[in-house]
């Protein structure tokens, strides 16, 4: 039986130019299935309609994979899988989607909300995602080994992202943030030690909205 939002999602690949391994799509739909599901009890967030969950968390979340792509594929081989911290992920946005759709990386999602963490394990025992781990408590706690990309979507101001992750930040690393837009005063309160490298507008499929991914290294 095809699932209701297939035509949406298929649309919104290729809008975006996205060619997914076998069968991620599919993953993806079960994905948003097991959001409403436990949204029902636990309010892992405020969009409660599927189609709306379809552009307005999956589709924000798939804008930004080629980008993150490019970016993890030009660095040198270390050797080991490319390393992700998502802080703040909430219900896995958008850490699941990257690990979904990039089975080579290592995601990890951080939450403060202990029921936000268990869901993102059931979502990596249900769909099968080994490259996806989750941890209940603060990212400026963690003891984890440093991470190459650190990303959140509308965790915090920058200030605020860089200063509590800047521990678990891999020597060369980047951080990069997903926001609406950039403020003036955002900008301007970015550690001396930070620099903003440049700031990479980004549209999503079916949403009237400003949205833009802002990449930022220690000097």
């Amino acid at each position: 039986m095809t699932h209701p939002l297939q035509a949406a999602l298929t649309q919104g690949l290729t809008d975006l130019g996205l060619a997914l391994p076998t069968g991620t799509p599919e993953r993806l739909l079960a994905y948003l299935d097991l959001i409403s599901r436990w949204n029902k009890v636990y309010n892992l967030t405020a969009i409660r309609e599927p189609a709306d969950m379809l552009s307005q968390h999956l589709l924000d979340c798939l804008a930004v994979l080629a980008p993150m792509a490019r970016h993890a594929d030009a660095r040198p081989s270390q050797g080991r899988a490319f390393r992700v911290l998502d802080v703040g992920s909430g219900a896995g946005l958008p850490g699941v989607v990257l690990a979904l759709c990039r089975p080579d990386w290592q995601v990890t999602c951080v939450d403060t909300v202990a029921k936000k963490a268990s869901f993102i394990r059931q979502v990596a025992a249900e769909l099968d995602v080994p490259g996806l781990t989750a941890t209940h408590q603060r990212v400026e706690a963690m003891t984890e080994p440093p991470f190459d990309l650190i990303t959140s979507r509308a965790f915090a101001s920058l200030a605020d992202f860089i200063t509590l992750s800047r521990e678990r930040l891999a020597p060369g690393g980047d951080w990069v943030a997903m926001k609406a837009k950039l403020s003036a005063e955002e900008r301007a309160a970015v550690p001396a030690d930070v620099q903003i490298e440049r700031v990479e507008p980004i549209t999503v499929p079916g949403l009237d909205a400003e949205r833009c991914l802002v990449w930022m290294k220690r000097h």
